[in-house]
């Protein structure tokens, strides 16, 4: 994974640990951190734009665990999935998860370089190909430090960066607009079948002289020939004829993927759907029973039991039913008259049948089908380009970042001090901080040989408490912190795990809970 990218010669590509000291941290107590200290959490930040969604102070959080401590500038990094690659820069000093690593800037490479750099293609590769563990996989301290970099001259970086945050900025307002589409549709959508069903878009056709000019109030058990449940049989993966469910009913239309199937014939017979039955689903989410749509024809089908079939009378076109049932009207109607169960509503045949709607006359009808189906073409139409458009907007940060660590988003400076200079700083700063590291490190507990599952149980069974938390267990153990998670995790999705997670309510932490031996 550390392919070689086109770079110019007064760069580098390396490893990110020979610039950056990742895995380095602060780490600081919960006792030690102020009321009013900025506490940050990984799902805080927005992945895709890395903006902070909000920002909590120590004493909202109540958290009981141990925090990284940043400082503004820092560059902070998500090394856990489902946050994997989430980053930030900090625009103040504050605490963090350790789910989170402050990186910090240095004399070689910029902050808002490296954080353009954390987002880059080539590095996101190889998080995906390196990340580990067995229920949420992270990137290692060990991978990270070998994880590839690219090293521009100090000047270049700046201007890198620079530009990167003008043109960034442009996409994501971009992006922002073009994200109001949908809901613009929906609203259009909306209101197209509030004035198709309300009598106002036909307005301007009806024919003032005519004496069928009057739409009248009904229920639907007034122009239903009939009402049914569908087929409570077991389906299968395949089969003769499918069987539609209420998945398959999406935006007032049926959608024909993620089919199940019948052969059998008595089934088929019983529940054969004919051309402009409408199928209405009576059973679904609060929010989703009562979606509705017409079936056209399209292929052989029956309907399952969690919707009801309806056959329209003479005076009723199906398309007409739909979209009243469908309009916000009839949303609310159903909204009103469900009866609701744990997570499930459920409108039955008899309260279905009690709908009341305004029903033009047949001719009408017609006209308002007519009208809307081109009012929806023209919203799908839309849709399209917009979908087309979103995934265009999406390709380009990747492209400019491609761009940008190819040396051709800003014009070069051969007056720049190559990075090669940069890393040799670095490299000479280094080799002076062991020997004042060592005069200062005092040994907490005696080492150990490398950490493995049966180091891990034996010190869990040492513990002199059956609840204990993480920091208590690493209290008894040295060696890499993410290592030791990994173990753990490992110990809980065995088939008879010698521990449990659980949530203390008293401290508001995750803590671990032995079992027997």
């Amino acid at each position: 994974m550390s392919e070689s990218l086109e770079i110019p010669t007064s760069w580098l590509q390396l490893p990110l640990g020979e610039v950056i000291d990742y895995g380095k941290t602060d780490k600081t107590e919960d006792n030690q951190i102020p009321a009013n200290a900025w506490v940050l959490e990984l799902e805080d930040i927005e992945k895709d734009t890395s903006k902070l969604l909000q920002r909590l102070s120590f004493a909202h959080r109540q958290s009981k665990s141990t925090k990284n401590r940043f400082t503004l500038g820092d560059v902070l990094y998500g090394k856990l999935r489902p946050y994997l690659n989430k980053v930030l820069v900090a625009d103040r000093d504050g605490y963090c998860s350790t789910e989170i690593v402050p990186l910090k800037p240095n004399q070689a490479i910029n902050g808002r370089f490296l954080f353009y750099w954390l987002k880059h293609p080539a590095f996101l590769d190889y998080v995906k190909f390196v990340s580990h563990g067995i229920t949420m996989p992270r990137l290692g301290t060990e991978a990270a430090l070998q994880a590839p970099l690219i090293l521009a001259p100090l000047n270049e970086q700046k201007r890198i960066a620079d530009k990167l945050d003008v043109l960034v900025a442009r996409v994501d307002a971009c992006r922002s607009r073009l994200d109001r589409i949908p809901l613009i549709l929906k609203r259009f959508r909306q209101a197209v079948l509030t004035a198709a069903t309300s009598g106002q878009l036909t307005e301007d056709w009806r024919n003032p002289d005519s004496t069928n000019k009057m739409a009248r109030w009904v229920s639907l058990e007034d122009v239903a020939s009939t009402l049914s449940y569908g087929s409570s049989a077991k389906s299968s993966p395949a089969g003769s004829v499918p069987v539609l469910r209420m998945g398959n009913i999406q935006q007032g239309k049926l959608d024909w993927n993620d089919l199940v199937f019948t052969s059998d014939i008595n089934e088929i017979e019983k529940y054969q759907l004919l051309t402009g039955d409408v199928l209405f689903n009576r059973t679904n989410s609060p929010e989703l029973v009562g979606k509705t749509a017409v079936y056209k024809g399209e292929r052989p089908a029956i309907y399952a039991g969690y919707l009801i079939r309806v056959r329209c009378s003479a005076d009723l076109l199906p398309d007409y039913l739909n979209y009243c049932l469908n309009s916000p009207a009839g949303r609310d109607y159903c909204w009103h008259v469900k009866s609701d169960a744990i997570s499930q509503s459920n409108i039955n045949a008899r309260k279905l049948a009690a709908f009341e709607f305004e029903l033009p006359p047949i001719e009408e009808q017609a006209e308002i089908v007519r009208r809307t189906e081109n009012l929806f073409a023209y919203a799908d139409r839309v849709e399209t380009h917009y979908k087309a458009a979103h995934t265009q907007v999406d390709r380009l940060i990747p492209t400019l970042l491609a761009k940008a660590f190819r040396g051709k988003l800003v014009p070069q400076d051969p007056n720049d001090e190559p990075a090669s200079a940069l890393l040799e700083r670095i490299r000479a700063e280094r080799a002076t901080q062991p020997a004042k590291a060592n005069r200062a490190i005092t040994p907490r507990k005696p080492a150990m040989t490398k950490m493995t599952k049966e180091s891990v149980k034996e010190a869990i069974w040492q513990l002199p408490k059956d609840k204990f938390s993480f920091n208590e267990l690493r209290e008894n153990l040295t060696g890499d912190y993410d290592l030791l998670k990994d173990i753990l995790f490992a110990l809980l999705s065995e088939a008879e795990p010698i521990l449990k997670q659980v949530f203390d309510q008293e401290e508001q932490a995750m803590h671990f809970v032995r079992a027997g031996k």
